[in-house]
């Protein structure tokens, strides 16, 4: 069992507890593990931000809290319980009821998300006639309504994907996912491919709606600055482990990994006078990354026992 525990108890009560889970991607001539024994849950009403590079094993960790997950991917180890329940012990009829009702997705391309030979309104309606057994006309009016809350006029329900903004597209899922009022969403790079303005209001709307309906959130993203700005408390994730967790305003202003550091590090500041973007340098790797350790309250960071190595393969 992973430290972290420990430190998450001093949060609300679970919605999602996440426990030394593992997902190995098995191929005929090796194994990759993806997600390596990762601890972390999130609290009513929470947003809980997941930060890292691409191939980090963020949306892995995701897909196997949604069981989502396809061959070659198996989950090998740990334990998801999601309000008490064994997520891993579900049956194909209380996965069909868990997944949208309870835990819904905003996946990483709103367009690929929508079916392009379906309007809108169709799709929406789809949610409310499939899950709720509501006629067509009852569906189409909470599709109407859907629409208003995320702020889309009602006439673009008769309009198919590609005749939508990026923006639009993206309220659009965002609206699907929230259809059923589910406790947790997850969000797995939401503004991707969208302009800064758009991605800000693309913020602002999740932000507003959050705190109108109070689901919480696991907010996957690379981007660690929008991350602090959105998240209660974040997990810093590097090949599979976490390195670093900790309230996101105490993370930003004290980061303690070096790969944190190198993340927010990448960032330009808006303000004051231009300062160095600095990297870990080209070829660090972490390697035998070790269990989290608190170094300050709910602040949690993996020691760096070998910091890294260089492309010819010596220690750093």
């Amino acid at each position: 069992m992973s430290t972290q525990t420990a430190a998450d108890e001093t949060t609300k009560a679970a919605v999602l507890e996440v426990e030394d889970l593992c997902v190995e991607y098995q191929g005929e001539s090796r194994t990759v593990r993806a997600v390596d024994r990762v601890t972390f849950r999130i609290g009513a009403g929470e947003i809980f931000g997941l930060a890292g590079e691409s191939g980090c094993g963020k949306t892995t960790a995701a897909n196997a809290v949604m069981r989502l997950l396809r061959d070659p991917a198996v989950i090998t180890g740990g334990s998801i319980r999601f309000k008490g329940r064994d997520v891993l012990a579900m049956n194909p009829d209380e996965l069909r009821a868990f997944r949208w009702r309870e835990v819904a997705m905003v996946f990483q391309s709103a367009m690929n998300s929508l079916n392009p030979v379906m309007t809108v309104g169709d799709q929406i309606a789809d949610i409310f006639t499939t899950h709720e057994g509501a006629s067509k006309k009852q569906a189409r009016e909470r599709a109407k309504d859907l629409l208003d809350i995320v702020r889309i006029e009602p006439a673009r329900l008769k309009a198919y994907p590609h005749q939508l903004s990026g923006g639009m597209r993206q309220r659009v899922v965002i609206a699907m996912a929230v259809a059923l009022r589910p406790t947790l969403l997850i969000m797995d790079e939401p503004t991707t491919a969208l302009d800064v303005v758009v991605q800000q209001e693309i913020m602002a709307q999740i932000s507003e709606l959050q705190r109108e309906l109070g689901f919480s959130v696991l907010f996957i993203t690379h981007d660690i600055s929008l991350m602090i700005e959105l998240s209660h408390r974040m997990a810093v994730m590097y090949a599979g482990r976490f390195v670093e967790t900790a309230p996101s305003g105490a993370m930003f202003a004290d980061p303690r990994h070096p790969y944190t550091k190198a993340l927010i590090n990448a960032f330009p500041p808006l303000h004051g006078p231009n300062v160095p973007l600095l990297g870990l340098g080209e070829g660090v790797r972490f390697t035998n990354i070790s269990d989290l350790r608190e170094e300050a309250r709910n602040h949690w960071v993996a020691p760096v026992a070998i910091a890294a190595t260089d492309t010819r393969g010596g220690q750093r």
